[in-house]
């Protein structure tokens, strides 16, 4: 049987990966701190990845695979160090915000890094591109040939806990026959990966021991054909009120994420976050599934914990029938 130890295992990415080792047979250990479950069916070791012996439970026996989902170079570092010795291999979950520059389109995994930080720098803590990078030096250090890092975008699909991309589905069901607020930026690309897909292809390449960096996103698409999907999925039946990015950002609206925003919306000059090549996923056998369905599995998942729920990313439904009036849109 296939031992594999998940750091992490407990939150919404490492509890699908665990679950994914577990469908395929595995036997599976999460190390956490024990706020949260473990997977129905995995071990789970309490522990603190910031305390002195963190790892002392889990360095006495050997794994074949050890998958790390953390975005602290400290604890990224202190795993590989402790586990080099007993662990076959090593899959890293870093990101593409990792690259130093988000203005080239199509950039594969030979683009260049942001520099790291020290990471025993406390300062840096608010550094997550530099994060990540110093804890990929810290995997390729400690396992070289035995170490996989995965540089997903933006995972979304049911549990998504940052709220970015559900928002568009629940936003039009809750909408209905109103309005919805869109921004006026046809240029705009989004990329995505199922958190589902990205899963399954961190066991795969666990089990074949691959080796190397790639870029685990889906296909760039526009994000007015998201925006169309979205709105398909719900059944909304109202206008699209469309305004300029201009007003928007002159009316408080932010990017991307967090409140106040239109989420998946970036800025016109990162012409490159949304366009990254995905060629090495898909030459790897990694699987997208059609974008239509991840739409629905969220559709599903945002009815179930609340349409009109506070988010982390977006604009209440009141924000929004304020800023339509006022933009007169």
């Amino acid at each position: 049987m296939t031992d594999v130890l998940i750091l992490g295992g407990t939150g919404w990415l490492g509890g699908r990966v665990a679950t994914a080792w577990l469908d395929a047979g595995a036997s599976v250990t999460c190390l956490a701190r024990g706020g949260r479950d473990a997977p129905y069916g995995a071990r789970l070791v309490r522990a603190d990845r910031t305390a002195p012996g963190a790892y002392d439970e889990v360095r006495t026996r050997d794994w074949d695979e050890v998958v790390d989902v953390s975005s602290r170079a400290a604890h990224v570092a202190a795993a590989a160090d402790a586990l080099r010795e007993n662990a076959r291999h090593l899959t890293y979950v870093s990101s593409v915000s990792v690259y130093a520059r988000d203005d080239e389109p199509g950039a594969d995994e030979h683009a260049a890094l942001a520099d790291p930080v020290d990471p025993a720098d406390p300062g840096a803590d608010g550094d997550y591109a530099g994060q990540k990078s110093a804890a990929e030096d810290a995997v390729r250090a400690a396992f070289g040939h035995r170490g996989a890092i995965v540089r997903p975008g933006l995972i979304v699909g049911p549990g998504d806990p940052t709220d970015r991309f559900g928002y568009w589905p629940a936003r039009f069901a809750l909408a209905g026959a109103e309005p919805v607020l869109v921004p006026d930026e046809p240029d705009a690309r989004v990329q995505v990966i199922d958190v589902d897909d990205l899963a399954a292809f961190i066991v795969a390449i666990g089990r074949a021991g691959f080796t190397g960096a790639v870029n685990t996103v889906g296909d760039s698409v526009p994000l007015g054909e998201v925006l169309r999907l979205a709105r398909e999925a719900s059944g909304h039946t109202g206008h699209f009120a469309v305004a300029s990015p201009e007003a928007l950002l002159a009316h408080g609206v932010g990017y991307w994420a967090g409140p106040r925003s239109l989420p998946l919306w970036l800025p016109a000059e990162a012409t490159g976050f949304a366009t990254r090549s995905n060629a090495t996923y898909r030459l790897l056998g990694g699987a997208l599934r059609p974008l239509d369905e991840t739409m629905a599995r969220t559709l599903v998942d945002e009815q179930a914990r609340g349409l009109d729920r506070a988010r982390a990313a977006g604009l209440t439904r009141g924000e929004e029938i304020e800023l339509i009036a006022a933009l007169r849109v």
